[in-house]
């Protein structure tokens, strides 16, 4: 419809300029003496728009001419971006494919060119080191830190993460303080900080950054779990006997109640002298959670308020009746406040459901105390028996 009104447009500006050209008598006179020009006034009009036409043209050629060397150098340079860009996304498709070597030549060509070099710089780097070849990484890594203006914090990232896969932890540890002094702690750089924290042994850093991740979700909880425990159980085993109570009471509420670090944690207690707060620790264990080997170290406990721990134990033994290493645990308490025949009875109830070795041994020392060499010596006949 728009094409047909612009048709019908002209046409009418067409039959409007013949109308008015018809009946235009005017004239103009060209005087240069002695010669006079008549013309009439539409052919001067003609003549006006022809030479305007021509002259604006030839003027346009001889401009396009004169641009044309700069006009020839911007395509090639144009040309030269292009051919730049895309060299530059087929190292990072190459690298992510793991196409390492095409990877490398189309990075190398892409800095050679001249286009993002740093970024080039890295992919080659990256390249490199995927290939083993350390030498050429380092250069890489060179060139790329002349182009920090744009890519420093990347460098940054990328030598700290070769250096954690290299087990050069002391320098992953200074290249990550870097970032860290500049106010970047992303994600990425504090998992790094984990791994590097882990291996040269921070226990308290490696604590902090384990708790961060998992509150900003990005360690699940299964995930933080174990890298929580460690730092707990290293930093109480570093620590000094008098120091080592002060320090599992400050551990919070919900990380005491894992069952793997109360079970590696009671013995430590409990070698310092912490024997109520190691009772205290698999109490709390137990109690929301039944395990029989929990039981079965609760019994192992020396020290403290033994008769407390034997009245614990026996409540224990109303709801499992039936467990072999808390019959022992108990017998093993009975032991230690020398109740002979009620640390017998549960050694021998312990046997009766499951035969240990450990319940053999305890029975022959206990057949000792009580001077009955043939009853232990039958015990740790058995117990050799079933060691073997």
């Amino acid at each position: 419809m728009r094409a047909l009104l612009w048709l019908i447009g002209i046409f009418a500006l067409a039959v409007s300029l013949a109308i008015v050209a018809r009946y235009n008598d005017a004239y103009a006179l060209f005087v240069w003496s002695p010669w006079r020009l008549h013309i009439s006034l539409n052919l001067l009009a003609i003549v006006s728009l022809v030479v305007f036409f021509v002259g604006y043209s030839g003027l346009r050629i001889v401009i396009r001419t004169l641009e044309l060397p700069a006009a020839v150098a911007a395509f090639r340079d144009r040309q030269k971006r292009m051919h730049a860009r895309q060299s530059l996304r087929d190292a990072q498709r190459y690298l992510l494919e793991g196409r390492y070597g095409r990877a490398y030549a189309q990075a190398q060509a892409a800095w050679e060119s001249g286009w993002s070099r740093g970024l080039a710089a890295l992919i080659a780097a990256r390249a490199a080191h995927a290939l083993r070849e350390f030498v050429r990484c380092e250069e890489w890594l060179a060139k790329a830190a002349q182009s920090d203006d744009e890519v420093r914090i990347a460098r940054l990232m990328t030598e700290a993460e070769f250096a954690v896969a290299d087990r050069r932890f002391d320098i992953a540890a200074e290249r990550l303080e870097s970032l860290r002094s500049g106010g970047y702690r992303h994600i990425a750089a504090l998992r790094l900080s984990l791994q590097a924290c882990s291996a040269l042994g921070q226990w308290g850093e490696v604590l902090r950054l384990a708790r961060q991740l998992a509150k900003h979700h990005a360690l699940t909880a299964d995930q933080a779990a174990p890298l929580i425990r460690r730092a707990h159980l290293e930093t109480l085993r570093e620590s000094e006997a008098a120091e080592l109570g002060r320090h599992w009471r400050q551990i919070p509420r919900a990380e005491r109640e894992d069952l793997s670090l109360v079970r590696d944690a009671a013995p430590l207690l409990n070698a310092a002298g912490e024997s109520a707060l190691a009772s205290e620790a698999l109490q709390h264990a137990l109690d929301a959670n039944w395990d029989s080997s929990l039981a079965e170290l609760y019994g192992r406990l020396e020290g403290g308020n033994v008769v407390e721990r034997i009245a614990a134990a026996e409540a224990w033994l109303r709801d499992h009746r039936d467990d072999a290493r808390l019959l022992l645990a108990l017998g093993r308490l009975c032991l230690q406040v020398q109740l002979w025949g009620k640390a017998q009875s549960y050694i021998e109830a312990s046997l009766s459901i499951a035969p240990s070795r450990a319940a053999h041994l305890e029975l022959a020392r206990l057949s000792e105390k009580l001077k009955r060499a043939d009853v232990a010596l039958q015990h740790f006949r058995l117990a050799a028996e079933m060691e073997c």
